[in-house]
């Protein structure tokens, strides 16, 4: 061996096994945090509706022991329950629906079992046609299962015995009515903490999904900023039941007489949250963008990733604002100041009229640029801004107001 040269270092297979070992129990760590919460979560939001279905029960079986004559009350409280729970996430006509379907089905079930007596066939045979009825009827989704539903329950829990018809209509309808009376006069949902508890799985991970856009703009991970459009894809269900919490809060102020004097709360709560819906879908252009830039090797300056961080940020600030019930100025400064970085990654904050304007980003860049301004425009409005001085101030951040 010549002497300059030294002694090849020994190789020993690192010690991953520890390492791993750590990753794995922080993992899981990390998960049970993150199921607890999201159980605490689901039992805030739904822990009234445990509450109304079961004042709901009792009374419906109350109602049909007492004054129907049902020594063993089913259909009344189950009409009940189901209605409250419908109430919850859908509008009348739904649950309207479902007390439909539950009039339908008792109805097939009753006329046709004393006929063909109990068992297997005899049970397929009365959902196809309580169905049937429920699609010349052109009942919705709703009406359909619950339809389908109550034939199975006449069908192989009753026995066939045409007399009690009629008490079962009773029944269901005194269900519906009790459900319906629970849902919207004894225990109505409070509109803007169901809404505000309804944004919590949006808000949130959203502001997450784009820090992490903005660290793979800093070290152009494309990996990273296609995790972080995934995690913004996968808010659709969790808009989806915002969507039927402004639907379901809107109907309990107009026909609950205990919270009439919501309206207007509600009336700007619910326009505030569909624009901050709005803004979540340009967010997921953003990053889609952001991601196709990094895939394309376009030149993203550090202005934009600071600018997706204020995104963020401003999405949490609006929603302590509002939650706090005070004006969020700190949200609109942050989404202004986003909005004047985005400026400077594009090449400058002046109106170019003539001569060449140079960009200092690629097609997809620009694309995101426009996506951003969209989001800073919604999020303004949101937080309470008319559509013209939204409008107007994003203009002046980008500095273009007092060039036009």
């Amino acid at each position: 061996m010549p002497a300059n040269e030294e002694p090849a270092a020994e190789h020993h297979p690192a010690p991953h096994l520890p390492d791993r070992a750590h990753r794995t129990l922080a993992d899981l760590r990390e998960r049970g945090k993150s199921s607890a919460n999201a159980r605490f979560y689901r039992l805030r939001l739904y822990g009234l509706l445990a509450l109304q279905a079961g004042f709901a029960a009792s009374i419906a079986w109350f109602v049909s022991y007492h004054f129907l004559g049902d020594s063993s009350p089913i259909v009344a409280p189950t009409t009940a329950v189901g209605i409250v729970a419908a109430s919850m996430g859908s509008r009348l006509r739904r649950t309207v629906e479902l007390l439909a379907g539950v009039t339908l089905g008792l109805a097939v079930g009753d006329a046709l079992m004393p006929f063909f007596g109990i068992g297997p066939w005899q049970t397929g045979v009365v959902v196809v046609l309580a169905i049937v009825v429920a699609v010349l009827l052109k009942g919705g989704g709703s009406l359909i299962t619950q339809a389908g539903g109550t034939a199975v329950l006449i069908a192989t829990l009753e026995p066939p015995v045409q007399e009690l018809s009629v008490p079962r209509f009773v029944d269901a309808a005194v269900g519906g009515l009790v459900g319906l009376g629970v849902g919207l006069l004894l225990v109505p949902i409070h509109p803007q903490r169901t809404l505000l508890r309804l944004t919590e799985p949006v808000v949130e991970p959203a502001a997450a999904a784009l820090h992490t856009v903005s660290a793979a703009l800093r070290t152009r991970d494309l990996g990273e900023a296609e995790r972080g459009l995934r995690e913004l894809r996968k808010l659709g269900p969790a808009v989806v039941a915002l969507n039927e919490g402004i639907a379901a809060a809107d109907e309990v102020v107009r026909l609950a007489p205990l919270r009439w004097s919501q309206r207007r709360d509600q009336a700007f709560y619910a326009e505030s949250i569909r624009h901050l819906e709005r803004s979540i879908y340009s967010t997921r252009s953003l990053a889609r963008r952001i991601a196709t830039a990094l895939k394309d090797d376009e030149p993203i300056p550090e202005e934009f990733a600071a600018a997706v961080d204020l995104l963020a940020a401003a999405l949490l600030t609006l929603r302590w604002s509002i939650r706090a019930g005070c004006e969020p100025r700190e949200a609109r400064a942050q989404i202004l100041k986003g909005v004047e970085l985005v400026g400077r990654a594009q090449g400058g904050s002046k109106r170019i009229t003539s001569g060449p304007h140079v960009h200092r980003l690629g097609y997809s860049g620009l694309i995101a640029v426009g996506e951003y301004r969209t989001a800073a425009h919604d999020l303004l409005i949101s937080s309470g801004l008319d559509t013209e001085r939204a409008a107007s101030m994003v203009r002046q951040a980008v500095g273009w107001e007092e060039h036009e």
